[in-house]
């Protein structure tokens, strides 16, 4: 490796004696000035993120569409997202991690009010493309640039810091937002628009570039072609999008199945609420506890008991019964965020960090689109085939993890010889 392949030296965390608690230190202490505006910027983006939860009932009530239309705008936001995903990983290694950061955001807030605005389906459908292509050109930037300013052994636990931010924003926006959505639809838009610009710009001001030295050179680059032959990546991504197909069924199907069982929104909203509160509250718990583990195996449990949570919902019918499979699938959840995105760091060489992370993305975002159209139609043969589909899904995924086990220790050992 020569100088040009080289990174900026990544940040090691120090024991900061005295300055916190060991309790808090091991969670939250040593990570530099730029990952806490990082973070700060991520929690403000999630805090206003209020659109998405509510677009549904937004283009079927306000905008008058149908339910198919409805549909096929999602379909249409889903779409742009896959490819948001590519071009933000390659825009990410080509021209920075801060420029992409802050045009993506900015973008997307522009295309936020376009949509606010929009009447008519077709106006309708022009703007949700428009904004599904710039909506996640942030996210390639924003994983690449936690890579690249932490230290591989550190990267856990700074995933996981970002992990519960967009949780608890999560959280907090879908409640302001049903609020907020009662005195006018479009005051949703505004904040949206306003809190992802807001979090460009305080990148573009506080945050200096962390792009590798041989990317800012322009000297061998490489390209997608690389990530593709990376045949341990390929497998990642492929497990990945099984991984979300599953997960993902708790935000789309489970409302549709708890109505079969004469549940309704209220009660699917007790549902979904388990899910945050368990992660606000465990995560921040286990996740440098589980950092310190084999990434492999801490992957390959919480994929199985995400599987295994829904799985269990085939015998649901109670509301109570249901947030009882959300806490399984949950705690599988938290597990396996904890060093999800820290294995995409490992396996990633420095000057590809965005296209990895875009690739990757692209999983969450395909697997978003296929939630629901499969799901719908594994729901429409009978529940139990769709649950117990999942549980089928979630343990050949952890299966596959196990056996890229070893490729994936391999690599970060490598990483960690590097960050050291």
């Amino acid at each position: 490796m020569t100088a040009l392949d080289e990174p900026p030296a990544p940040v090691t965390v120090s024991s900061a004696p005295g300055r916190l608690p060991p309790f808090l230190h091991d969670r939250i202490g040593g990570f530099p000035r730029t990952f806490w505006i990082l973070w700060s910027g991520t929690l403000l983006n999630r805090l206003g993120t209020m659109v998405e939860p509510f677009l549904g009932l937004y283009l079927t009530t306000t905008r008058g569409l149908s339910l198919g239309q409805a549909g096929l705008v999602m379909a249409v936001l889903g779409a742009g997202s896959i490819v948001s995903q590519l071009v933000g990983g390659f825009l990410t290694d080509r021209i920075g991690r801060k420029a992409t950061l802050t045009l993506g955001t900015v973008l997307t807030g522009l295309a936020m009010l376009a949509l606010g605005y929009a009447q008519g389906i077709v106006s309708i459908v022009a703007a949700v493309l428009v904004l599904g292509l710039v909506l996640d050109l942030y996210r390639p930037a924003s994983q690449a640039m936690v890579a690249d300013i932490i230290s591989p052994a550190e990267r856990p636990r700074a995933f996981a810091l970002l992990f519960w931010a967009i949780n608890l924003g999560w959280a907090v926006a879908t409640v302001l937002g049903g609020t907020l959505a009662q005195h006018g639809f479009l005051w949703l838009f505004w904040i949206d628009a306003i809190t992802c610009a807001g979090f460009g710009l305080l990148v573009w001001r506080a945050v200096p570039d962390s792009r590798p030295k041989r990317a800012k050179a322009g000297r061998d680059e490489g390209g997608f072609l690389d990530v593709l032959r990376d045949r341990v990546m390929v497998m990642y991504v492929l497990i990945g999008i099984a991984y979300t197909f599953v997960l993902l069924q708790g935000m789309t199907t489970m409302a549709l199945a708890m109505k079969e069982d004469g549940l309704g929104p209220q009660a699917y909203g007790i549902a979904v609420a388990a899910n945050g509160v368990i992660i606000i509250t465990v995560q921040p718990l286990v996740a440098a506890w589980l950092s310190r583990r084999d990434h492999s195996r801490v992957l390959a449990t919480g994929v199985a008991i995400v599987g295994i949570g829904y799985g269990l919902t085939a015998f649901a019918s109670s509301l109570w019964s249901y947030v009882g499979t959300v806490l399984v699938w949950t705690l599988g959840e938290i597990i396996a965020a904890s060093v999800i995105q820290a294995v995409v760091a490992d396996l990633a060489p420095a000057h590809l960090r965005g296209r990895y992370s875009g690739l990757y993305g692209m999983a969450w975002s395909g697997g978003f689109l296929l939630a629901p159209l499969g799901g719908t139609q594994l729901l429409g043969i009978g529940a139990p085939a769709l649950w117990l589909t999942c549980l089928g899904l979630g343990l050949a995924a952890a299966t596959a993890l196990l056996g890229l086990g070893p490729a994936i220790r391999r690599r970060r050992e490598q990483a960690l010889l590097a960050g050291t």
